[in-house]
């Protein structure tokens, strides 16, 4: 009888605990990755119940899944321009929040890109340059950006292979694909390439500033967890993951 009391008495705390239990499924820019992955284990220490799934890619293309209508609760944004427009156009539950400023860089597995400038990119023993897609991912916007600066877009051009997002792009080179690339900062510090290669931060005025941002998406207008983990975001514990990746946060930024 005693065991069939506490077997009872368990049940009743395990439905009691499901019964409290949320899920939210992020989408995030690939800039995140490490980052948010570890954003994602200090929050569920206190909430160990709640379901955080978080879903990777590029920015431009999570803005148009949501706009059909793709049932992400928060996107973090590479670019603070997509969740702009998407609460712009009725899609958002809560105000547009500023959440970091990101940095480019030369990265490469096989050259010592802490040596090189985007000039460097010119020497003729350097045939496969790996960038974003400047269509849809604001990182390849920005390596564009720096590169037409620079004065090198149409010359380099021919050399460039395009990844569908930052981390892809960075895969490239990590494999020996590409020979250099354009990558986050992030992805450059990450306990995955940070001894696997080296980097040189791209001068920050060769480009437009890249604020990134996120909204709860009105999907999520009702969900707790969602407001919970956004407000998450301004916690110094995420604060702290974000300085550690090379972030640099809104009320540090100068001019945003």
């Amino acid at each position: 009888m005693k065991f069939l009391r506490l077997f009872f008495a368990v049940s009743a705390l395990l439905a009691m605990a499901n019964a409290h239990a949320e899920k939210i499924i992020i989408a995030a820019a690939s800039d995140l990755k490490f980052a948010m992955d570890e954003i994602v284990t200090t929050f569920k220490v206190d909430h160990p119940t709640d379901e955080v799934e978080v879903i990777y890619g590029s920015s431009g293309k999570f803005y148009a899944q949501i706009r059909q209508g793709a049932p992400y609760d928060l996107f973090f944004s590479a670019d603070i321009g997509y969740p702009r427009e998407l609460a712009a156009a009725g899609l958002a539950a809560s105000e547009v929040r500023p959440y970091a400023v990101g940095r480019i860089v030369l990265w490469s597995a096989s050259l010592d890109a802490s040596t090189m400038t985007l000039a460097s990119l010119a020497d003729p023993t350097i045939t496969c340059i790996a960038i974003a897609n400047p269509k849809h991912a604001p990182y390849g916007q920005r390596a564009e950006q720096a590169l037409r600066a620079a004065g090198l877009w149409e010359k380099l051009k021919p050399k460039l292979v395009y990844g569908e997002n930052i981390a892809h792009t960075a895969h490239f080179v990590q494999t020996g694909n590409a020979q250099v690339g354009i990558i986050a900062l992030s992805l450059a510090l990450s306990p995955e390439l940070a001894s696997k290669g080296r980097y040189r931060l791209i001068p920050d005025n060769l480009h437009e500033p890249l604020v990134q941002g996120y909204i709860i998406t009105r999907r999520a207008a009702g969900n707790a967890l969602a407001r919970r983990f956004a407000d998450y975001m301004a916690s110094a514990p995420a604060r702290a993951v974000m300085i550690r990746y090379g972030f640099v946060l809104p009320d540090e930024a100068t001019g945003q």
